[in-house]
């Protein structure tokens, strides 16, 4: 699929100083390549449709078959991003219905790059039962709304990689004019010159670290916990891990594809540096829109859902990883999907991934492409201290308020000692009341500030409201780079 609306690149090589073609959709451009064998041309606006014929030719000639114009989008991020559709909850309903011809597919080969990268081996398919069961289950539910409501073609790059952190996406430039973010590359050098030893002492301690391993595991699941990290061998030279690797092995293969926009589920694996993600985030942002050279596209992600890990509500690296991505909606032309409540709190992984894809598709339906449709619940906007009682008012949404279930749960409370206890409140037109009897002279509120929280708050298109805190009180991940 290639975008509609948009001048579209087309590049490739040949031989040095070789005559290319490319005519497609009635559109013929020669070009001749480059000392280094490089071409590349520019093919003017079209509207969606297809299916066409791209001829490219030269000293030889390629033709590509059943192309289609319509709207691109890539879809990156970390394991929730990758996780497939053939995994889902109800994936014995939804793959017999992933059969649309309007849909295609690409998924971009995992390769760890420290060196830049202009090609991988891809290759686009028509969305079928047989080709979408490995393909993300997120990207296939945003492109399955999408092509519903728009009618149009719809092309997904599935650009993704599990457990990679946000630097891993990024150039290493970026990294080294930030002294926010340098601390990462001299955590890496340091795991490189290391490694001979640690994969031996891992090596050693396998059996033990793996008997331990199994007794966690079975206390998680009487607490009713996400299971602990499986013992993993240390990092090192070619490790997923590596900082900028992703961005040079598989992001900058796929850059000038004209696309749409970006959708984007990462931030469990920078969770415990959840405060430099402030930076990060919009840094990594910023740094594709640059590199795109597409102006300020679409960039829409989604806010980390619950988990039990840990019983202290009060202090969550995912809260604070969540405020971070909270507070990246201050970066123009961006859209947070809210998924507190769809989550697993037993499973990193949680397996019901239509509403995610579906909420992201909500997003662009409404602020992109110009639909009618609901796309946020409640958002914080400010809080007045009225006596012993918090008034905290909300945007977005806040004018169909509910509490799901009747009562509203989540809000705790506390004044300027910073001990939170748990609040009542109350909806009040755009605002909700919290009190306790606890406190007498409120300085802060909190909602849904834990790794498991229980949010009953939403708006009566069944969004809920985003978490967040009307302190900024430092947290557990301050400092932590």
């Amino acid at each position: 699929v290639l975008q509609r609306n948009m001048i579209v690149p087309v590049w490739g090589t040949a031989a040095p100083a070789e005559s290319v073609t490319v005519e497609f959709n009635g559109q013929v451009i020669r070009t001749r390549t480059a000392d280094d064998g490089t071409w590349n041309v520019r093919l003017q606006p079209m509207k969606e449709g297809g299916p066409f014929v791209m001829s490219i030719s030269g000293r030889n000639a390629i033709k590509l078959q059943h192309v289609m114009i319509g709207e691109v989008w890539i879809c990156s991020g970390q394991s929730n991003m990758s996780f497939e559709l053939k995994k889902t909850k109800f994936a014995e309903q939804d793959l017999p219905e992933a059969k649309n011809s309007m849909i295609r597919l690409y998924t971009v080969p995992r390769v760890v790059s420290e060196t830049l990268r202009t090609e991988c081996n891809g290759t686009w398919t028509v969305c079928t039962p047989e080709q979408s069961e490995d393909f993300s289950a997120v990207g296939y539910f945003f492109g399955k709304a999408l092509q519903e409501s728009l009618q149009i073609p719809i092309g997904l790059i599935h650009d993704s990689w599990g457990g990679t952190a946000a630097e891993g996406w990024v150039s290493r430039g970026l990294l080294e004019k930030n002294p926010d973010f340098v601390p990462i590359l001299e955590r890496w050098k340091r795991d490189v010159t290391m490694y001979p030893q640690t994969i031996a002492e891992f090596n050693r301690q396998l059996p033990e670290l793996t008997a331990k391993w199994n007794l966690d595991s079975i206390e998680a699941v009487k607490l009713g916990r996400m299971l602990p990290r499986k013992p993993t061998a240390p990092r090192g030279p070619g490790h997923r891990d590596t900082p900028n690797g992703q961005f040079y092995g598989m992001l900058t293969p796929v850059i000038p594809y004209a696309m749409r926009g970006v959708i984007w589920y990462q931030g469990e694996s920078n969770a415990t540096r959840a405060e430099q993600y402030r930076t990060l985030f919009p840094a990594l942002i910023e740094e594709w829109r640059t590199l795109w050279k597409q102006g300020d596209f679409p960039f829409y992600f989604v806010q980390l859902p619950n988990l039990a890990r840990q019983p202290e509500p009060s202090k969550s690296g995912w809260a604070e990883l969540r405020e971070s991505q909270w507070m990246a909606l201050n970066v123009p032309n961006t859209g947070m999907a809210v998924t507190i409540d769809v989550g697993d709190p037993k499973d990193l992984h949680p397996t019901d991934k239509r509403p995610v894809g579906e909420r992201l598709a909500r997003i662009a339906l409404a602020k992109l492409y110009g639909k009618n449709v609901r796309c946020a619940g409640p958002m914080y906007s400010c809080v007045n201290i009225m006596k012993n009682t918090a008034v905290v008012e909300f945007t977005i949404g806040a004018e169909t308020m509910t509490a799901k279930g009747g009562t509203l749960s989540g809000f705790t409370i506390a004044g300027d000692d910073k001990k939170f206890v748990a609040a009542e409140a109350v909806i009040k037109g755009n605002s909700v009341m919290v009190s306790s009897s606890l406190v007498k002279k409120p300085a802060a509120v909190r909602y849904g500030w834990a790794d498991n929280p229980n949010c009953t708050l939403y708006n009566n298109a069944g969004l809920p409201a985003s978490p967040f805190r009307t302190d900024d009180w430092p947290e557990v991940t301050v400092g932590k780079r």
